[in-house]
This record gives C-alpha cells, sequence and structure tokens, in this order.
C-alpha cells in the first residue's frame, strides 16, 4: 500500500506543478480516466501520469496550452470522427484545450476500449 501512496503522491505533484488553466484541464482528464478504468494502475513514467492495465492503456502529457490524453494502442481505437491524432504506428492522443473539450462519454469509450484491447493481444 505505500507503494501505491507514493505512485498517486508523484502524480498529485504533478498535477500541483501546473498551471492554470491546464492545472484543472489535467485533474478533469486525471478524474475520467481513473472513473473509466477504476483497476487501472496509475504511476509516473517518462515524466507523465501514465494508466495501465494488463499493459499500458493511456498518459496524460500538459503543455503549457493543452493536455494531452494518449493511448498505447490508438491505432485500434473506434474514432469514426477522426479526432485522435498522430501517425505512427500504434499511439495516437488527443488534445484538450478548454474544460468544453472533455466530451465524458467519449473518453470514458475510449479508455474502456483500450482495456478492453489489452485483455487480448495485439
Amino acid at each position: 500500500m505505500k507503494h501505491d501512496k507514493a505512485r498517486k503522491n508523484l502524480i498529485d505533484a504533478y498535477v500541483a506543478r501546473l498551471l492554470p488553466p491546464v492545472k484543472g484541464l489535467a485533474e478533469q482528464v486525471r478524474a475520467v480516466v481513473r472513473e473509466a478504468a477504476p483497476q487501472a494502475e496509475e504511476e509516473l513514467k517518462w515524466g507523465n501520469p501514465c494508466y495501465s492495465q494488463q499493459g499500458p492503456l493511456c498518459y496524460i502529457s500538459a503543455t503549457r496550452t493543452h493536455v494531452n490524453l494518449g493511448f498505447f494502442r490508438g491505432e485500434d481505437l473506434t474514432d469514426p470522427d477522426k479526432l485522435l491524432e498522430g501517425d505512427g504506428s500504434e499511439m495516437r492522443h488527443i488534445k484538450i484545450r478548454t474544460p468544453a473539450e472533455i466530451h465524458k462519454a467519449r473518453l470514458t469509450a475510449w479508455i474502456r476500449q483500450a482495456v478492453e484491447l489489452n485483455r487480448r493481444p495485439a
């Protein structure tokens, strides 16, 4: 349990050092991820909050102007509106610049789909 608390404290510190309005966006996106994938492990990797459950799911990366919610298997996610960005072989992300761009239902669907993808081999 100490290890889990230490991980949470690292994520809390990451979010705490962000400036508004990005800080608020990161807090909201983090809450969506934690609600959509409550069993996911949350830890700081590569300098960003990362979530895994039977493999890597997603990450949050903050810039000065927006928050990226990235998916390690983003290429495999259902994205009929082509909102996910990226041109690598697997990873995709969405840029969130305002609270209005946090479409909880859409983000939740992608996060849950990522959990389901990790239950199956790549």
